[in-house]
């Protein structure tokens, strides 16, 4: 068992939180075997026992951005909303939207057990191409789970504005782009092709799918898989979870799915790969399991593209300010370089068969 780990009271006070927990009725006492968890850069993840159950805790970093704590509430929303249906995720136990109690808003979530693709393979995986193929097609069933929940059937018809939703993608994300400018020492975007996949996104913008729950990040980091088999136990990190066209998340997937090697858009790479399902075959093992029409996947996967590269362009912004690891900075370019690339590819391929 990993060793207990001191928390800074300034960012999570765990007596505070002991307290908020009493008048939960969620066990008593001091909050033990308190460890650290990796959970993405963006949040903070603890875990804890008390009064023999084990809990996560997820609340904002400790210097949090100005949407941090609407984030968490949103967070939380999802996974209450998500209870009962066939979606496999960290089920919700209790949350708070106050940050009068913690400076932040936070919540509490059922341990997942599992562990992420991304991180290395347990034995059983890595020994077993079939156990390999079979975490690939439940991590395309899983999707087509989230993708059959009807928000409103949930209390979500007020969760984001779908109206409009393909349409502001991007004029959204070109306008975080140009906020990039603001960093001292960031010299623009040296990004091959942006200027053209942005028109082309906005020339051939399809008619949206039904709206739906879209997770905003869906690819191989973002999932947990089980010990003992290739089923998918959770979807985890949902921050950028919102209502509108659910295809956006099939385009992040067909952008950032590992080749043939398991290298994959840099950041999300799996080895060893082989076993896992070809991108054409996630592809088809969602239109089988889908009512919605795939024609115009091209246009969601450039969007994925040219979305996430502008994401990851803002760490190498922040690099060149002096306030993220230069490093890290380069790499996350390259990756950036490489999406817009790729979307160029995407594009071509397109015309050349619509021609």
């Amino acid at each position: 068992m990993a060793d207990e780990v001191p928390v800074d009271p300034a960012v999570v006070d765990l007596v505070v939180l002991a307290e908020w927990m009493d008048a939960k009725g969620l066990g008593e006492g001091p909050l033990g075997q308190v460890t650290a968890l990796a959970g993405g850069t963006q949040n903070l993840l603890l875990s804890f026992e008390r009064s023999g159950r084990r809990y996560i805790f997820r609340r904002p970093p400790e210097h949090k951005r100005k949407n941090s704590d609407e984030t968490m509430r949103r967070e939380a929303r999802v996974l209450a909303a998500l209870a009962g249906t066939r979606v496999p995720h960290p089920a919700l136990i209790a949350a708070e939207p106050d940050t009068e109690v913690l400076g932040a808003a936070f919540y509490l979530m059922e341990p997942v057990d599992g562990f992420t693709a991304t991180n290395g393979l347990p034995a059983l995986h890595a020994n077993d191409p079939m156990v390999r193929h079979q975490m690939g097609c439940s991590f395309v069933d899983a999707l087509l789970a989230l993708h059959e929940v009807d928000p409103s059937g949930r209390g979500l018809d007020d969760f984001g504005q779908p109206e409009g939703f393909l349409a502001r993608q991007v004029p959204r994300w070109q306008a975080q782009l140009e906020s990039y400018a603001e960093l001292d020492g960031y010299q623009g975007p040296e990004i091959p092709h942006r200027v053209e996949v942005a028109r082309w996104l906005e020339r051939n913008q399809p008619e949206p799918s039904p709206t739906g729950i879209i997770h905003g990040d869906y690819h191989l980091g973002n999932v947990m898989f089980g010990h003992h088999d290739g089923q998918l136990a959770a979807i985890v990190d949902w921050e950028l979870a919102t209502r509108g066209d659910p295809l956006v998340d099939l385009g992040l997937v067909v952008a950032m799915w590992p080749d043939h090697d398991g290298a994959g858009g840099g950041v999300v790479g799996v080895q060893p790969w082989d076993g896992f399902p070809s991108i054409n075959e996630v592809i088809e093992r969602y239109r089988q399991g889908s009512a919605r029409s795939l024609d115009a996947l091209d246009w969601y996967a450039a969007l994925a593209c040219f979305k996430t590269g502008i994401i990851l362009e803002g760490t190498h912004a922040r690099a060149c300010a002096g306030l993220a690891p230069k490093a890290f900075g380069d790499l996350l370019h390259a990756t950036t370089v490489g999406l817009f690339m790729k979307a160029h590819g995407i594009i071509n391929a397109a015309e050349n068969a619509a021609s």
